[in-house]
């Protein structure tokens, strides 16, 4: 066994994807391996964090098998072959357990693969299993699952963010090398951010939703949740490109993300033009932003100086607006979306004993079937919908989004790429906003106007602040994904050489003193 064996061997669940597919395909480790150490990692610490909803021990190990199998004989795999992933419990996989974290879905084996789903097959991935979720992905904090709450791996008594907090807390802990998360209007790159990992909102129609359980169809978008940028870049490339089973699927390549990445990582950003959004954590727009988070951002954008970058503030008014339009829109959308959920076609049904019409059944299915937020939401939804109220709510929401859209445009005519924090808090205890929807909501104050304009965005860790992760949130022109890749892979190996540096001087340090 060579050094490099002995030291790949040593914990596979820390390694990142990139190293982990280079040492499949030398086979100096199996895929059975890579599964089998995950898997142990889940059956040791997933009691404590609730990330997952459904593990298949046994389907698992034989994927795995299977790929180890057909490299032996020195078969045709797919790129990623071996390596394990986890999906979050939205996406639609055949013959898995698929909830949305809601009740009344409850035992729904699909008998179809959402697009993501069947791409990551053909690219060899491995399931580990389906990762817990707000219900209907409709929460900041993961609390709203109807199965239980996730917990984030840097302290357990608070929340991995939300909606996608169980993909976040398995990779951050260790229970899958990589994960696919939802983002609404900023599902990926809130958890991201505050479990201290890479998360990236592809541009709308970038990546297929063909299968995806719907909650808000024009803002609904997959993406990668890693810990590395280079890796989100992977799988993000693995999951991408057209699907004409999506009506809103882009017809174009996907951008060069990987070379994008591994440019970036070379840590040169001459001739970049960076704005920073006064809107979001700016002067006078300070309020509910956590200084801690202020000021890891701050020495994030001079980081982005130092590597050749040119950095100026941009105002974008309207983004003040996102949340109130945002909170109209996605509700009103899912209104329609969870229509389907009548206890008649699939999942939970209730009352059916003889005694009840089909509209009781229905009534009384859903009553059960749906939890607290995701009825509030129907009924906002609604509402904003009904007779004498859409223009009042849902039309004026949707001139808000208008605005915004616009405004990124202008924004990107003078700049490449607009940075912000990616959330304005660090992690809340878990329980600490359960009873107050608005200051649950807030929390995506900075994600929310990339979602409803439709361009890309990335959450890169920044730092810590109380001792917990911040993000950065690098946002680019549709289409653009790649810039967000570069900015987001430079800004890491940038941190990765000063604490590297940090490092050697305690240790001169160290040593001196002795």
């Amino acid at each position: 066994m060579t050094a490099t064996s002995r030291a790949v061997r040593t914990d596979l669940t820390t390694l990142d994807v990139a190293t982990l597919q280079q040492s499949l395909a030398a086979g100096e480790v199996s895929a059975v391996e890579v599964t089998r150490a995950h898997l142990d990692r889940i059956a040791a610490d997933d009691g404590r964090l609730g990330s997952y909803l459904h593990v298949d021990p046994e389907a698992a190990l034989a994927s795995a098998a299977e790929v180890d199998r057909v490299r032996s004989a020195g078969g045709e795999l797919g790129p990623l072959a071996g390596v394990p992933i986890a999906l979050k419990d939205v996406v639609v996989t055949e013959g898995v357990p698929t909830t949305s974290g809601s009740k009344i879905l409850d035992g729904w084996r699909p008998p179809y693969d959402a697009t993501v789903a069947a791409r990551l097959k053909a690219a060899g991935t491995v399931l580990l299993g389906k990762t817990n979720m707000d219900e209907f992905a409709m929460g900041s904090s993961t609390e709203n699952s109807a199965y239980r709450a996730t917990r984030n791996p840097w302290d357990l008594d608070r929340i991995p963010g939300g909606s996608s907090g169980g993909s976040s807390a398995a990779v951050a802990g260790h229970l899958a090398p990589w994960a696919i998360g939802t983002d609404t209007g900023g599902s990926i790159r809130q958890p991201a951010a505050l479990t201290g990992l890479v998360g990236h909102k592809p541009t709308y129609g970038g990546v297929s939703r063909y299968g995806l359980i719907a909650f808000s169809s024009s803002l609904d978008q997959a993406g990668p949740m890693a810990r590395t940028v280079l890796d989100a870049a992977l799988l993000h490339e693995a999951i991408g490109g057209h699907d004409p089973r999506d009506s809103t699927s882009i017809d174009a390549p996907v951008p060069g993300l990987v070379a994008a990445a591994r440019d970036g990582a070379r840590g040169d950003l001459s001739g970049l033009k960076v704005g920073v959004v006064t809107e979001l954590g700016g002067e006078g727009h300070r309020e509910g932003y956590g200084a801690g988070v202020l000021e890891r951002v701050a020495e994030a954008v001079a980081l982005l100086t130092e590597l050749g970058a040119a950095v100026r503030p941009v105002s974008c008014p309207s983004f003040d607006l996102a949340l109130a339009a945002y909170y109209l829109i996605a509700p009103s959308e899912a209104s329609s979306n969870l229509a389907r959920f009548d206890g008649v076609r699939f999942g939970l049904r209730v009352g059916d004993d003889g005694s009840h019409d089909l509209d009781e059944v229905m009534a009384l299915t859903r009553e059960q079937g749906f939890g607290a937020e995701v009825k509030r939401r129907i009924i906002l939804g609604t509402y904003a919908l009904s007779s004498g109220y859409y223009e009042a709510y849902y039309g004026q929401a949707q001139k808000v989004r208008t605005l915004i859209t616009r405004e990124f445009s202008a924004a990107y005519a003078d700049v490449d790429v607009l940075v912000s924090p990616t959330s304005p808090t660090v992690a809340w205890p878990i329980g600490a906003r359960v009873d107050d929807p608005i200051a649950m909501y807030a929390a995506d104050l900075c994600t929310l106007p990339a979602s409803l304009a439709g361009v890309p965005a990335i959450s890169v860790p920044c730092g810590l602040s109380e001792g917990l992760p911040v993000g950065l949130q690098v946002m680019a022109p549709a289409l653009a994904d790649d810039r967000c890749y570069r900015v987001a892979a430079a800004l890491e190996a940038a941190q990765d050489a000063a604490r590297g540096h940090r490092l050697l001087d305690e240790l001169s340090t160290a040593a001196g003193a002795a």
